[in-house]
């Protein structure tokens, strides 16, 4: 019998080799797809954000649990799809324009899969009108705008303003080295998160909510 607990440790200790073997193990075994992604591959991820969140591991050791993770998930993908698995939320992420950090928003990408939620993630350089209307056409619970700069901290307000000019019922969070709290309120944001394990947390709650 497939052990998830095991499946959850390769994946903490990022051995992408066999991750892939159990989560087939699994399937052969007819575990379904659901419950090896919550079992083992989100237990894994989840304790990798704690830790992660704890200074007891840094980004080299997230990127490697990342990569085993998504071998696992290349064999679930068209499992979930086939048996038309519940959308836990879906995420629009991106640095915002004049922006082209991105390690950071990477970093938020991968705990926000690691939480079992859809992302969009639009990448670098991102105008306010692309959050928009990515947020409208994948319907959206939340947009997660990311800045390096102090100089383009700026576009976040425009952000917030395109949301509310469209009318639509998504969030807006606000991360990055230069940002605040204090921020966030300024702007009229909805959350604000010191780094990227909190920003899945707080993700996932908006999404369970929604």
């Amino acid at each position: 019998m497939a052990d998830m607990q095991a499946l959850s440790e390769f994946l903490q200790r990022g051995k992408a080799k066999e991750v892939k073997e159990l989560v087939q193990q699994a399937v052969s075994e007819g575990l379904s797809a659901e419950d090896i992604l919550d079992q083992g591959l989100l237990v894994g991820m989840n304790k990798i954000g704690v830790k992660f969140k704890n200074n007891e591991v840094f980004v080299p050791e997230v990127l490697i649990a990342a990569r085993a993770m998504n071998a696992g998930m290349e064999i679930l993908k068209p499992l979930l799809a086939a048996a038309n698995a519940q959308n836990r939320g879906t995420v629009v992420l991106g640095t915002v324009k004049g922006d082209l950090h991105d390690i950071g928003k990477n970093l938020v990408g991968m705990m926000l899969k690691g939480k079992g939620l859809t992302v969009i993630d639009l990448g670098t350089d991102v105008p306010p009108e692309r959050f928009v209307e990515a947020a409208a056409k994948h319907s959206a619970q939340i947009i997660a705008c990311s800045a390096l700069l102090t100089t383009t901290m700026k576009e976040m307000e425009k952000v917030v303003k395109a949301v509310k000019s469209a009318g639509l019922d998504v969030k807006v969070m606000v991360g990055g080295a230069p940002v605040t709290e204090a921020f966030k309120t300024s702007i009229g944001a909805d959350f604000y998160s010191p780094d990227a394990a909190t920003a899945s947390e707080i993700a996932l709650q908006v999404c369970r909510n929604a």
